[in-house]
């Protein structure tokens, strides 16, 4: 029995959900169809029988004054009893007398008649399925005295009664089977329209499988059911998702773009350490700058795992111009060593910010490498307190941005056409931006009087000519205390 219901449930999972659904609906209504079939002829039945009944007893309060003691029916019963029919039984259920109609045999069984001198009982002879001749409903009650004749038998044909049953299962079981058929369509229909979004959620869902970026769940405004609320919940895991996988995109962009620079100046002092014989001591000054430069690199490693997973960019805060020192000496020792490179010209005032050693180099090597790399010399850097605010500013002689690309230099890959064959990827400014809003500050990049703003908007007026100057205004960890 188990494994028959192990099978079953197994080949049910097997069928489509719409298949089931319908099953399982039209199983439920033909229960619901039999109970109530059941009770309708159950009371059509009763009613019938009641009626039979209370006949049958008319008919045995008529006849029983007319037996006699042997079992003999006196002649008068003809005249109030003249086609009725009945039997007299003695105690052991043997026949003493019937009428002409009926059987000449007894109808009940000796069992009966005994249970019939207890109590009057009714009792139908013949079936109502299959058909049998000659249907009876019989009443057993017994005789007073103490006589031979112990029990009289009261019949009555049940042809009218059981025409009128067999006509009501007919008309049961055809209304059945058209309410079945009625909401099995029904049922096929409203499960086809329940789940026509299920399919179309997972039609677009294959796209999105396929490749397909960018691509959410039509869902319908204005409607809270189970269906609306799966494609809400499904819309949010996609835009969950896509999230992540666009922070690990630009977790590699930014970790390819930021560690290029400080890469190529470790190997760039390493080329020059071996231009020429050095002394032991010399090799060791060498390998302490190489140390500092990789020590950087791990902080800045570091960094960019925070930023790619949306963790702080400050610790505690930090000496913006002691950090811009350290950036400007290591680029103009390697501009001093190179054929035709000019230095980069500083003038710094200590000032502390809220972004780590390892943001604010980031921020500072960023703006330095655009200037060195599009710009022209003089490259000058200027740390300085204004309005209450640190002040950045990365100022070049080079040709700067055009005005349309100052509004969307900031953007991943933005690039100038100009720039197109100088290398990098157009994520510099990007990164900035984002070190500068965090720390809620302000970036602007101003050329030839075009001026584009981003993050905060701080109220302090731009001080610079029309060279292609980057400002960074930054709160004063001083200002905040």
């Amino acid at each position: 029995m188990t494994e028959r219901l192990a099978r079953l449930r197994a080949r049910l999972a097997g069928l489509p959900l719409r298949a089931r659904l319908v099953a399982g609906f039209s199983a439920t209504m033909f229960l619901v169809l039999t109970a109530a079939g059941g009770f309708v002829y159950w009371r059509v039945q009763y009613a019938l029988d009641r009626q039979l009944n209370g006949d049958l007893t008319s008919d045995a309060h008529r006849v029983a004054p007319y037996v006699r003691p042997d079992g003999k029916v006196g002649p008068g019963v003809t005249s109030v009893a003249g086609g009725e029919l009945y039997q007299v039984l003695d105690a052991q259920g043997r026949l003493l007398t019937a009428s002409p109609a009926m059987p000449q045999h007894p109808l009940i069984s000796p069992q009966r008649t005994a249970a019939a001198l207890e109590a009057p009982m009714f009792r139908n002879i013949g079936d109502l399925l299959p058909t049998t001749k000659d249907p009876l409903r019989v009443y057993a009650t017994a005789l007073p005295g103490d006589h031979r004749a112990a029990v009289l038998l009261v019949a009555v044909r049940r042809d009218h009664r059981d025409e009128a049953l067999l006509e009501l299962l007919a008309q049961l079981a055809l209304a059945g089977l058209g309410a079945l058929v009625a909401t099995a369509v029904v049922g096929d229909l409203l499960a086809r329209f329940a789940l026509r979004p299920v399919e179309r959620y997972r039609a677009q869902a294959a796209d999105i499988a396929s490749g397909a970026a960018g691509v959410r769940l039509d869902v319908p405004p204005g409607r809270d059911d189970e269906v609306t609320r799966l494609g809400d919940t499904l819309n949010a895991m996609l835009e969950a998702l896509e999230g992540a996988v666009e922070r690990e995109r630009r977790f590699v962009d930014d970790a390819s773009h930021e560690l290029r620079t400080p890469l190529t100046l470790l190997t760039t002092r390493l080329q020059l350490a071996r231009r020429r014989p050095r002394t032991v001591a010399e090799h060791e000054a060498v390998l302490a700058e190489i140390e500092t430069d990789v020590v950087r690199l791990v902080q800045l490693a570091e960094h960019l795992l925070e930023v790619g997973t949306g963790g702080r960019v400050d610790d505690g805060g930090c000496d913006l111009a002691a950090v811009v020192g350290a950036e400007v000496e290591r680029r103009n020792a390697v501009a001093r060593a190179t054929l035709g490179a000019s230095p980069v010209r500083a003038t710094l005032t200590e000032a502390a910010v809220p972004l780590s050693e390892a943001a604010a180099g980031q921020l500072v090597a960023n703006l330095l490498e655009n200037a060195q790399r599009y710009g022209a010399a003089p490259v000058a850097v200027v740390v300085d307190r204004v309005a209450q605010l640190v002040c950045l500013q990365v100022s070049d002689a080079g040709p700067g941005m055009e005005p349309e690309l100052l509004e969307t230099a900031t953007r991943r890959f933005a690039r100038a056409d100009s720039a197109r064959g100088r290398g990098g990827f157009g994520l510099g400014l990007s990164l900035v931006e984002t070190l500068v809003s965090r720390a809620q500050g302000e970036l602007r990049l101003c050329c030839r009087g075009h001026h584009a703003r981003y993050g905060a908007r701080l109220d302090v007026p731009c001080t610079h000519g029309e060279e292609m100057t980057v400002t960074v205004l930054l709160p004063s960890l001083e200002q905040e205390a």
